[in-house]
């Protein structure tokens, strides 16, 4: 069974988003430089009513210390307004998700470009899921992730594993 449309319902999103998501495939920079492996998003359920989540986007460096990015996710209309925690919290962007699969373990995110990223796109899958022939699964829908061609081609598909830290 393919993707569906997005949920757009803040409700339906409260009951969807929680949970871990491991980055499968990106064209965000950040992702595919080499530097930072395994990414992780972390989202928790602060709200329902309005929708808002706490952030914390995990990932290794080369050397196999685990960084996180802290933030707070409000959804406003059709959109996700991320703002930094911390030292991040003058830094904030805009991001939505293009649409999941049936079972709502594969979801697409686009991201706009802010003062500090580039618009990009992270194809997440629910931590603990493996589906078979990912890659190939979002091919064939991709119309329905709001992925075009072009979109779909500029994505890298990543390798999970970061290497071993110098001995």
């Amino acid at each position: 069974m393919g993707a569906v449309t997005v949920a757009t319902n803040d409700r339906a999103l409260a009951g969807i988003l929680p949970g871990r998501w491991r980055v499968a495939a990106s064209n965000f920079p950040m992702w595919v430089d080499g530097t930072r492996f395994s990414p992780v998003f972390s989202y928790e359920l602060l709200s329902s009513d309005p929708l808002v989540l706490a952030d914390d986007v995990s990932y290794l460096t080369a050397e196999g210390v685990e960084k996180h990015i802290l933030g707070v996710d409000t959804f406003v209309e059709l959109d996700f307004i991320w703002r930094g925690r911390g030292w991040q919290r003058f830094v904030s962007s805009r991001w939505r998700i293009g649409g999941f699969n049936h079972d709502q373990t594969i979801a697409c995110l686009h991201f706009s470009r802010s003062r500090v990223s580039p618009a990009g796109i992270d194809l997440v899958v629910r931590e603990g899921v493996e589906p078979p022939e990912l890659r190939r699964t979002v091919a064939h829908d991709a119309a329905l992730y709001g992925l075009g061609p072009e979109e779909f081609a500029s994505l890298a598909w990543l390798d999970q594993h970061a290497p071993r830290p110098p001995a």
